[in-house]
């Protein structure tokens, strides 16, 4: 669960983008955050997730205020999807996928067969299983955003937050990773939130939407 009291969000303290956000995102809900280019939504996401101090405000997570978590405590909840390319040498679709398992593994780094088992769950879930040997700088745009969501879903948390992750996608593939998503928040009771242009998506898969319009308009659909 994220609770959201009174948040000011921006880069200065004197010039907020939004203020005044409030909102409480439960478990089991697949949520859309929904804005033009450069209105703040990446800005929202990096404040959730501590990338970005908030200007004001309190962000409860799972009952606990953010500021309390460490970041390795924040990884065990809260996982995360952006569009930014990684790359990295001899790097194999699975060895990425398997750095979700970062928080969990013992100091040794060593991956045990429960880790192994929750890998191949979730490079089966994106269809990509058949690709776990090769290399990650061989991959299309859209292959390489697969293998992120897959390293997310190995993570293994109760809350995703996912920013443009179908900026890659081809349309039948944007549409099986909405289901897919929307079968984990109904399957496994995950609370997922994820940013798109893509309106007729929102409206066909996700239960409510967080609509952030210029200026400081955010609303609740």
């Amino acid at each position: 669960m994220i609770e959201v009291i009174d948040l000011k969000i921006g880069y200065l303290k004197h010039k907020p983008i939004f203020k005044n956000i409030a909102f409480k995102a439960l478990p089991g809900e697949l949520i859309g955050i929904i804005g033009n280019n450069g209105v703040g939504k990446s800005t929202l996401i990096k404040t959730l997730t501590k990338s970005l101090e908030p200007i004001s405000g309190e962000i409860i997570i799972n009952q606990i205020n953010s500021t309390k978590y460490t970041p390795q405590q924040l990884a065990q909840v809260i996982s995360i999807v952006n569009t930014e390319r990684i790359g990295g040498f001899n790097l194999t679709v699975w060895d990425v996928v398997a750095l979700g398992r970062t928080p969990y593994i013992n100091i040794f780094g060593k991956l045990n067969s429960s880790d192994i088992e929750i890998i191949t769950q979730s490079l089966e879930r994106l269809h990509i299983l058949q690709m776990k040997d090769v290399l990650i700088n061989e991959l299309s745009d859209g292959q390489r955003q697969k293998v992120m969501i897959a390293k997310s879903l190995a993570q293994q948390t109760p809350i995703i937050i996912l920013d443009e992750p179908t900026a890659f996608l081809d349309y039948n593939s944007k549409h099986q990773l909405f289901f897919t998503l929307k079968q984990l928040c109904e399957q496994q009771a995950k609370l997922i939130l994820v940013s798109s242009h893509d309106l007729d998506l929102m409206n066909k898969y996700t239960h409510r939407s967080f609509i952030l319009e210029e200026p400081n308009q955010f609303s609740i659909q």
